[in-house]
């Protein structure tokens, strides 16, 4: 069986090769169709990231998964199209046995493709069925983005949630970058009617005019700072941060206004300080109810929101999410998706 396999730790070893590991997987059969490429996959190519299962010096790569299950069981048919879930819980903790390996309370949780499980980027995955999510088909290969969007759910839900613990009504909302998190965030809080400003750093291009189909306003960094649109503004209820730079996420505090709620979702391991002015954390956040959270991964409710929330953007914005997937390549051709720097490449399994 074709798979493509990384040895985590070893930067450059990334390559097509056969499934590894002899173990029977339980579960039912799912043809892979197109497995996503992200920033994640990035970071375990490059030897920052990554962890194989037990016993094995290789992992199997893909977290974003779109297959069609090829026989009956688990409550699906053999041609149905799905996506699955990527963190399995720890069986340890209260939070994983009530269903939810995204709030784990010990950490020892196991995901597909990163940590301590074989991932999707093969031709046949066997899967639990009670880790599938059914995707339409109406939705088809657009489905591909699951996974994405129920990140980008999970962070809404979660601010939203913060913010209704009191009387709360949030009419404008900031999304920081434009990668696959960044536009289907922006897209999603466009359907909750909210005046949304999706920030990049540079100005125009295809990301730019992604967002301003949404009726998202576009604003470029390098034009307009973001404490000039913070004071344009006068502050977001809403802040969702998705560029992964530690500084960037900390600022999400002083663009608050009032009562406001950030979230972050990105990522940023690099070992330096950042610095924050002292009202802002100091006076601000305590006398104007300023919150900020982290988020991740997603609950299964959550994937089955996202896949909701993918049918309404395409039956909203008939072409936007097919715009999003900007390189669709063969798994031989890999280096090609892991270099690609637009919205969102994947590798076409079948």
């Amino acid at each position: 069986m074709q798979a493509l396999l990384t040895t985590p730790g070893r930067p450059g070893t990334i390559r097509l090769g056969a499934m590894p590991g002899a173990t029977a997987e339980p579960g039912i059969r799912v043809r892979t169709l197109e497995v996503g490429v992200c920033g994640t996959d990035r970071e375990i190519s490059e030897g920052a990231f990554g962890v194989p299962p037990e016993g094995e010096h290789d992992l199997v790569l893909g977290h974003e998964f779109l297959g069609r299950v090829m026989e009956d069981g688990g409550g699906f048919s053999a041609g149905d199209l799905v996506t699955a879930t990527v963190r399995r819980g720890c069986g340890q903790c209260a939070p994983c046995a009530a269903g939810g390996p995204d709030e784990c309370d010990t950490g020892r949780y196991t995901e597909r493709g990163i940590t301590s499980l074989h991932g999707f980027a093969r031709d046949v995955v066997v899967e639990d069925p009670a880790q599938l999510i059914a995707v339409p088909d109406t939705i088809g290969r657009l489905g591909v983005l699951a996974e994405p969007a129920s990140i980008c759910v999970r962070g809404i839900r979660h601010a939203m949630a913060i913010g209704h613990r009191q009387v709360w009504s949030p009419r404008r909302a900031l999304v920081l970058g434009t990668g696959a998190i960044g536009l289907l965030t922006t897209y999603l809080l466009r359907l909750q009617g909210l005046e949304v400003w999706t920030v990049a750093r540079s100005a125009g291009g295809a990301k730019a005019e992604l967002a301003a189909a949404s009726g998202a306003r576009y604003v470029a960094t390098g034009e307009t700072p973001l404490p000039a649109l913070r004071e344009e503004v006068g502050g977001f209820d809403v802040v969702i941060e998705a560029v992964g730079d530690a500084q960037v996420m900390l600022d999400v505090v002083g663009l608050l206004r009032r009562n406001g709620v950030g979230c972050l979702l990105g990522l940023d391991s690099r070992p330096r300080s950042v610095s924050i002015d002292g009202p802002v954390i100091g006076i601000d956040a305590v006398l104007e109810n300023r919150v900020l959270l982290g988020s991740v991964n997603a609950h299964p409710d959550d994937w089955r929101a996202a896949v909701d929330g993918l049918e309404e953007i395409r039956r909203r914005w008939p072409d936007a999410l097919e715009q999003m997937i900007g390189l669709r390549v063969a798994p031989d051709r890999f280096a090609e998706a892991f270099a690609f720097r637009g919205v969102k490449a994947t590798l076409v399994f079948d």
